[in-house]
């Protein structure tokens, strides 16, 4: 089993990443006038399609990079500076504007594109997952670990998407930005954490 300090921060980035209270607001523009019922299909179709996507990239993702000749520390590197744009994103709002920008006809299925893709399993979180599967060390454990958070995760965004209704309410729109915002900071500290752990890895650096 991974230390528990990993796992608590593994935790802690898909969550920033995935970002569910800033999909509330997001998840009630796609579904308006929509029944409770088909409100409740297309969130749970969103979170199972995003979930076997983040599976896919955190079973296969390490062989894939290999096979194309990339190695773990330089996707560290490369994932730990994706992560820093989008807190960046996050703090200035720019991830929220660029995400209501992808709001589908209201005739549209949304579960698909853009609930499930890009919004819940982004490039953020596909880099994510490859990362702490990288890190969680040798063996299946903690693969199965960090695959596991990631499911939990996917149940924690499915709660959100179905209390979104009253989550909007209670936040409102300046309660959003607020958590984001923290959110985004505590993003931008993980990702310079993966890049000194993708320098370390390259041997630079002790």
């Amino acid at each position: 089993m991974p230390e528990t300090a990993f796992l608590i921060t593994a935790f802690a980035t898909l969550f920033v990443v995935i970002d569910p209270p800033g999909l509330v607001p997001l998840f009630i523009a796609l579904t308006r006038g929509m029944g409770p019922e088909r409100r409740r299909a297309m969130a749970r179709r969103a979170c199972i399609i995003a979930a076997c996507l983040l599976l896919l990239f955190g079973l296969a993702g390490e062989a894939i990079l290999t096979f194309i000749g990339i190695s773990m520390p330089a996707f560290r590197i490369a994932g730990g500076i994706l992560l820093f744009l989008t807190a960046l994103d996050m703090l200035f709002e720019r991830r929220t504007q660029r995400r209501e920008g992808q709001l589908a006809e209201p005739d549209h299925d949304p579960s698909v594109f853009p609930l499930a893709t890009p919004l819940i399993a982004g490039p953020g979180a596909i880099a994510s997952v490859i990362l702490l599967v990288g890190q969680a060390g040798p063996g299946w454990a903690g693969t199965l670990w960090v695959l596991g958070l990631m499911v939990v995760m996917i149940a924690v965004t499915y709660a959100f998407l179905l209390a979104s209704p009253p989550l909007e309410r209670m936040l409102g729109r300046t309660g959003t930005i607020v958590i984001t915002r923290l959110l985004g900071m505590l993003l931008a500290a993980l990702s310079v954490q993966f890049v000194i752990d993708g320098v370390k890895g390259t041997g630079l650096i002790g």
